[in-house]
């Protein structure tokens, strides 16, 4: 059986959702290779990891606000070279026939160097975190990414597009749900209206949190609803409005975003990509002056200013219909791509 190793960026539990999702139809001897939250849901469906990578998170306020971005970038680029001497000595040790990293870019640059096929999965071509003079070292940064994008043997990417060269769009990729709807609400206990807020694995949703337990307690007198809050292993809240319910870890996340009536979360790809393919009604409220981020919310008809209106969107979206579950997958096309390198 071919050796793959599967490198996961660990900011964020989303990275570690899609390769799971393509991972599931591979017949490969896989390794992963991530960190802390995205380590333990790897593990927990099945696969091997390696729980190497520590990361430092994004600094978000209060009120939402993505804060001293000079500052990430400086500190992202340690964690690159940190992650680059960590994926030298994990390869050099596997010797593996294919390397795959998700927007981690460190074991993109040991594999070229060392003539390794690679496979590269993004959301992101360049990124836009800076302005001005400031963008200078970010611009360094892109530059770098785009040559190891240029010089990959394939290029995925999760949504919809044109291919071209090395680069192919296949769309949504999802985990495969394996149970009815109505299945799903009793095993889970969803015997009213339910309402899931999803922050992700890192710690900067809980604005979100707040802002969408504050609503709650305002229109739970107006619909029979319950809430359910996914906080994430990243953040420590302790829950006390009524009819709240607080969980910090399900490896199944995604067959409670199908289960339930109305999503809640911040803008991450691999969120939004679950509800749409699953037909789930939802809010997507961006970290504000994350590029990335409001770009995504954009796309589904969102903005960060959505945060103060959220009374009127919960309600709306309650009594609202749910669209189709979609009958297609990105995972299959970009598991059959990755196959069609391992032979």
């Amino acid at each position: 059986m071919k050796n793959l190793l599967f490198f996961t960026s660990p900011i964020g539990l989303g990275h570690a959702s899609r390769d799971i999702a393509i991972a599931s139809k591979l017949s490969a001897d896989i390794t992963f290779v991530s960190g802390e939250g995205a380590s333990r849901l790897i593990g927990d469906h099945g696969f091997k990891v390696k729980d190497l990578y520590r990361h430092e998170g994004f600094e978000v306020d209060d009120h939402g606000e993505l804060r001293h971005t000079l500052r990430w970038l400086l500190s992202y680029w340690s964690y690159y070279k940190k992650c680059k001497a960590v994926a030298e000595n994990v390869i050099k040790e596997s010797k593996p026939e294919l390397i795959v990293g998700d927007e981690d870019f460190a074991s993109i640059a040991v594999a070229q160097e060392l003539g390794i096929p690679n496979v590269i999965i993004t959301d992101v071509l360049q990124t836009n975190f800076t302005k001005g003079s400031l963008s200078l070292i970010e611009k360094k940064m892109n530059k770098v990414m785009r040559q190891m994008i240029d010089n990959s043997n394939l290029v995925i990417i999760p949504s919809k597009g044109e291919d071209h060269g090395n680069t192919v769009y296949v769309g949504p990729i999802v985990r495969d749900v394996n149970s009815d709807r109505q299945t799903l609400r009793k095993r889970f206990g969803f015997n009213k209206k339910t309402i899931i807020v999803s922050v992700g694995g890192t710690n900067s949703g809980r604005f979100l949190i707040n802002k969408a337990v504050e609503t709650y307690s305002k229109i739970k007198g107006v619909v029979d609803a319950e809430m359910i809050v996914v906080s994430g292993p990243s953040l420590n809240i302790d829950g006390r409005e009524e009819g709240v319910k607080y969980v910090v870890y399900t490896k199944n996340l995604h067959e409670m975003i199908y289960a339930c009536d109305l999503l809640m979360s911040l803008a991450g790809r691999s969120t939004i990509d679950e509800a749409m393919a699953y037909g789930t009604p939802a809010i997507f409220i961006p970290i504000k002056k994350h590029f990335e981020q409001e770009e995504n919310a954009k796309q589904c008809g969102f903005r960060f200013e959505d945060l103060y209106r959220l009374e009127e969107l919960m309600l709306e979206k309650l009594n609202g219909d749910r669209s189709r579950m979609a009958t297609k997958n990105g995972a299959d096309i970009a598991s059959n791509l990755i196959l069609n390198l391992l032979t």
